[in-house]
């Protein structure tokens, strides 16, 4: 049966759907179908590959570099031994220098911390300023979206340069 057209004209019928480039003919080829039996003849051929022969169970064809079908030799054994040894000494070694850098770090951090609760213990009279100069950002430029602080800041300038007297 002749194939139609929603509005019920045969195609190749004057006035039906045209195929291929706009000309009505029986003998023309459809480019999606060349196209889709191309892409399947490739991937026959893939399937048919020794690689996936080999994957399957199936007998192996010749190994490349005149390799014996039985696996590999004992050249690429020793070598792959050789890997694994390097491998697991740089993986020593790289645990040895981060632990070094754990106890590096430590360290600083307990001097940091050691410092930090001195000086926060220490409160002779008169470096109270002093103290709160410290923690203070006497940059003008450090903060561009926030309030406008230079009277506060010269005033701890100023109280830190001459406390006042109790």
């Amino acid at each position: 049966m002749a194939e139609l057209d929603p509005f019920g004209a045969p195609a190749g019928a004057p006035g039906g759907p045209a195929l291929g480039n706009g000309v009505a003919g029986a003998g023309e080829e459809d480019p999606a179908a060349a196209f889709l039996a191309q892409q399947e003849s490739e991937i026959a051929g893939i399937e048919n590959d020794e690689a996936f022969a080999i994957l399957d169970g199936g007998a192996p064809g010749p190994q490349p570099h005149g390799e014996p079908p039985g696996g590999p030799d004992a050249n690429s054994r020793k070598q792959e031994a050789e890997w694994k040894e390097k491998a697991i000494k740089e993986l020593e070694e790289w645990y040895a220098r981060q632990d070094e850098q754990l106890q590096k770090t430590k360290a600083n951090n307990r001097a940091a911390e050691e410092a930090f609760v001195n000086d926060i213990d220490e409160s002779s009279p008169g470096t109270e300023w002093e103290r709160v100069a410290r923690l203070c950002d006497f940059n003008p430029k450090s903060s561009k979206q926030a309030k406008d602080v230079s009277r506060m800041r010269s005033v701890l300038i100023s109280l830190k340069q001459a406390p006042l007297v109790h």
